[in-house]
């Protein structure tokens, strides 16, 4: 994948820290693996929001016993050893 260059604004103890941490030719490496980490959270978020309300809030098939339907979802994969 082609690298793009980009100009970004850090406060000056930021990056102190970040030297400190990574010396200075290791800040790109750095920032883009915590870039990558803070957006594959926020999309997971933005999921798990989109995802509210999807469940009704009653009558479900584990409602009396949750328990015996976890164990009764275990036994009925083919997969699963035990």
């Amino acid at each position: 994948m082609p690298k793009v260059r980009i100009h970004v604004h850090l406060d000056d103890d930021l990056v102190t820290r970040l030297d400190e941490r990574v010396s200075a030719r290791g800040r790109s490496r750095f920032i883009e693996r915590a870039l990558r980490a803070a957006l594959e959270t926020e999309e997971r978020w933005e999921l798990i929001r989109s995802a509210f309300g999807s469940v009704r809030q009653s009558n479900h098939d584990w409602d009396d016993d949750p328990a015996a339907w976890v164990a009764e979802q275990r036994h009925a994969d083919e997969r699963r050893v035990g």
